[in-house]
């Protein structure tokens, strides 16, 4: 009879921190540009991005979305280049989520 020994391996996973993108309202910026951008740049589902669309309005910011905080950045980004090509002054920021 032979008995083996069994090895006990523990894996530590580290996960990336991850980073809320917020998108503030100004009262220059257009509800269907708004809406515009959380399905182009956030793929929110139409009806998700009108209520999203509304929060930012009737309270000021809204979540578009939680990403790594390269990936932020990225959308964040885009975010403000589409906006300053329409001459909006859309804002968003990054905040740990």
């Amino acid at each position: 009879m032979s008995t083996k020994a069994i090895e006990k391996t523990e894996t530590n996973t580290r996960t990336c921190p991850m980073y809320k993108v917020i998108m503030h309202n100004d009262d220059v910026t257009s509800m269907d540009f708004v809406v515009m951008l959380l399905v182009s740049i956030f793929n929110r589902e139409g009806p998700d991005a009108i209520k999203v669309m509304a929060e930012i309005h009737n309270t000021g910011s809204g979540l578009a979305g939680v990403y790594a905080l390269e990936h932020a950045e990225l959308k964040v980004d885009q975010c403000h280049s589409m906006a300053r090509a329409q001459k909006f002054p859309l804002t968003c920021s990054i905040e740990p989520a």
